[in-house]
């Protein structure tokens, strides 16, 4: 693990506007040690970077990935086989990392396998939480048999013919959904996610659809508290999105559909909505070309009408928001995009918090990532410009990124 010192940098500390210049920052052993605007020693062995003024900041967050999504419509990721699932979260997970993300979330069907594979280094990129598979009511976001295909009474479980896949199981009534909950936490998932509307990419459940009951929404939560961790929601419609927060759940997928009366009552409760504004863009443009179910491309456009309105939404009502994307197979190259799409609504200092310091708090990580402060995680960006007064810098696939430290480890340090 390298022993890094940083001279003469601009930082972002991933929440002041006021950036402070002529910095030093010196990191060992994984984490910053220290930061200040004197001189500081360099031990031997400690690879000194010049800086020349750039901007040194946290490196980035996305809240909502899914790693193995190596296709856009399901059925055909559970047809292509483990092999092929890990080599596409392989390459999604490098591309991300050379983009400068240095955490992921992976909130659907991510697992301890390939978080190992990461922590030892077997696999290249961020920083890796999961949810493990994601509970869905039969009939639910989660459920993606066909509408021919009839009933399969039967135990709980993850399998296809129960209604499950690689990304959820099927749970029903409040027994069941607290074992399958308890059962992706003794897994290692850091959070546990729900289905708490329905969706675009699932065949028989409308948008508008409220899923889960409160005692089965409330007993996941109770679980999750219990595990010092908590719930996250997939909900479009603003009554989705109302009832979760209601009745506990941290962190709001999408939220899409919310109106101003329900992003006031969500910033009220102090909850997090984490919008995925890149695969809304990505299926309108790309969706018929890359083989996106019918059914599925008529709901994605009904989504896209509303998606930029949410945001502002969202805005006005001061909600903690945090980066998202939601990518599947070939649109993961969209991941910087994200930035782009929420310029239309928010500045460059409010993007930067939602990739950093808010999307740790949400994570349960203050302090520990989504910060520069000493003690923190050395997870960190060398930016070639203003990142405050461009936001494009960061949208243009680690291009303008002249270094990249993750976890104290340097993986980029462009030639002067």
């Amino acid at each position: 693990m390298h022993s890094l010192l940083f001279r003469n940098a601009r930082i972002f500390d991933g929440t002041s506007a006021d950036c402070a210049e002529g910095q030093w920052l010196r990191v060992a052993d994984g984490v910053i040690q220290e930061v200040c605007d004197t001189p500081l020693a360099a031990p031997e062995g400690t690879l000194v970077v010049d800086c020349g003024g750039r901007t040194l900041m946290p490196g980035l967050i996305d809240c909502h990935v899914h790693a193995f999504a190596s296709d856009v419509a399901v059925a055909r990721i559970d047809a292509m086989g483990e092999a092929y699932r890990t080599a596409h979260a392989v390459r999604m997970l490098g591309h991300a990392l050379d983009c400068g993300f240095t955490t992921v979330r992976d909130i659907g069907g991510g697992n301890h396998s390939l978080w190992r594979a990461l922590a030892d280094g077997l696999v290249r990129g961020p920083r890796y939480l999961y949810a493990g598979k994601i509970l869905s009511m039969t009939g639910g976001h989660g459920d993606f048999r066909p509408i021919e295909e009839p009933a399969r009474y039967g135990a709980l479980c993850g399998c296809a013919g129960s209604g499950g896949n690689m990304f959820a199981v099927i749970a029903d009534g409040v027994d069941a959904v607290i074992r399958a909950t308890r059962e992706e936490l003794r897994q290692g998932a850091h959070c546990i996610k729900i289905m708490g509307s329905g969706g675009v990419a699932s065949p028989t459940d409308p948008i508008w659809m409220n899923q889960y009951r409160e005692d089965e929404i409330r007993a996941i939560v109770n679980e999750c508290v219990e595990r010092r961790t908590y719930v996250s929601a997939h909900c479009h419609p603003a009554s989705a999105v109302r009832r979760c927060a209601e009745f506990g759940v941290r962190s709001i997928e999408h939220g899409t559909l919310i109106d101003d009366d329900t992003a006031h009552f969500v910033a009220e409760r102090g909850a997090f909505i984490v919008p995925t504004m890149a695969i809304i863009f990505a299926l309108v443009e790309q969706g018929r070309a890359l083989g996106f179910p019918p059914q599925s491309q008529a709901k994605v456009e009904q989504v896209f009408e509303q998606a930029i309105s949410g945001l502002d939404a969202m805005r006005r009502a001061g909600v903690k928001l945090c980066y998202g994307t939601d990518l599947l197979g070939k649109t993961y190259t969209d991941q910087c995009r994200e930035f782009t799409l929420r310029a239309r609504v928010f500045t460059p200092l409010e993007l930067l918090r939602q990739a950093t310091s808010t999307a740790a708090e949400m994570l349960m990580m203050a302090g520990q990532i989504g910060c520069i402060a000493p003690g923190a995680q050395a997870d960190l960006l060398l930016v070639d410009g203003d990142p405050l007064a461009d936001i494009g810098l960061l949208a243009a696939d680690g291009r303008h990124l002249h270094a990249i430290v993750r976890g104290g480890e340097l993986v980029k340090l462009a030639p002067d």
